[in-house]
């Protein structure tokens, strides 16, 4: 009898550990697995940059500045392997406003003043602007003379204003 009562125990005791065990073990895993995506995530986003970087080559680059609308962020224009010009704007941020583009301007830099833009600027206007914060893209049109539109600006057109500029730099 005494042994059927130790056999007992010694199982109670395998099944209370097993009971204990199989919780932190699933909880284990269940911490792993998140980490695994993330690495998984990680390295398909270094893939895609290393694709970006050999597929687009860096013309010029920008820091945004803005006094009156707080602008932040950087400018930067690709040319695909095909050719194409693209305006990527990466941590971005700025205040929201209507009728807000980006436009490149023909100037070495573009000021806060609500006059800056006059009527002799030259302009090229690449679209409304798709948010007040996140990276974005904007395509430029074909045959764009880059050494002559040398800023990017954040631009609100019902209050003729500058939210915030990026003077170009050949990177």
């Amino acid at each position: 009898m005494i042994r059927t009562i130790k056999a007992g125990l010694k199982i109670a005791a395998l099944a209370a550990a097993f009971a204990i065990q199989a919780p932190l073990y699933a909880q284990d895993s269940m911490k792993q697995e998140p980490m695994k995506q993330d690495e998984m995530k990680h390295e398909k986003m270094q893939g895609d940059k290393m694709m970006h970087e050999s597929m687009a080559k860096t013309l010029f680059t920008g820091k945004f500045h803005g006094q009156v609308h707080k602008t932040e962020g950087r400018a930067t224009v690709y040319q695909e392997a095909d050719g194409k010009l693209v305006l990527r704007l990466t941590n971005f941020k700025t205040s929201n406003g209507p009728d807000v583009h980006v436009i490149l301007v023909a100037m070495k830099d573009a000021g806060d003043d609500a006059n800056f833009l006059k009527n002799t600027t030259e302009k090229l206007e690449l679209g409304k602007l798709k948010g007040n914060e996140g990276d974005q893209n904007y395509e430029i049109p074909a045959g764009t003379d880059l050494s002559k539109y040398r800023t990017v600006s954040v631009y609100c057109e019902r209050f003729n204003a500058n939210f915030g500029a990026a003077p170009l730099e050949k990177f």
